[in-house]
């Protein structure tokens, strides 16, 4: 079974900087695409960032292109979401997930509990 921890969120003023970070379990982390996603209250969750299995592909929400940066570490099993520029829009909380293939498209396979990002104004 796959697991992915979250960690990482906290409070952070508007214009401050965040990275949440997503320690998965197992030994085929690298073989699979990671995204990160998000989910405000009442709202439905929504994509944020994608990566291939390699890292040599991303995909970002046209609402954090240029300001959010998703990366992995396949050594340490972790996929990172740096966040700069945050606004107060940004609040929400973050999920990680896995694909179920190398490329960051469709509906994922895994989830991960969740860490929460607030941004104050």
């Amino acid at each position: 079974q796959v697991q992915l921890v979250e960690s990482g969120g906290g409070l952070v003023q508007a214009g401050g900087s965040l990275r949440v970070s997503c320690a998965a379990s197992g030994r085929t982390f690298g073989a699979y695409a990671m995204g990160w996603f998000r989910q405000a209250p009442g709202k439905e969750r929504e994509f944020v960032a994608g990566i291939s299995w390699r890292g040599g592909s991303t995909r970002y929400a046209d609402s954090v292109k240029g300001r959010f940066t998703i990366s992995r570490d396949n050594a340490k099993n972790t996929v990172y979401l740096q966040m700069n520029s945050l606004k107060p829009e940004d609040t929400a909380a973050y999920y990680c997930a896995r694909y179920p293939g190398i490329i960051p498209e469709g509906g994922a396979s895994y989830w991960g509990q969740g860490t929460q990002v607030t941004v104050s104004s």
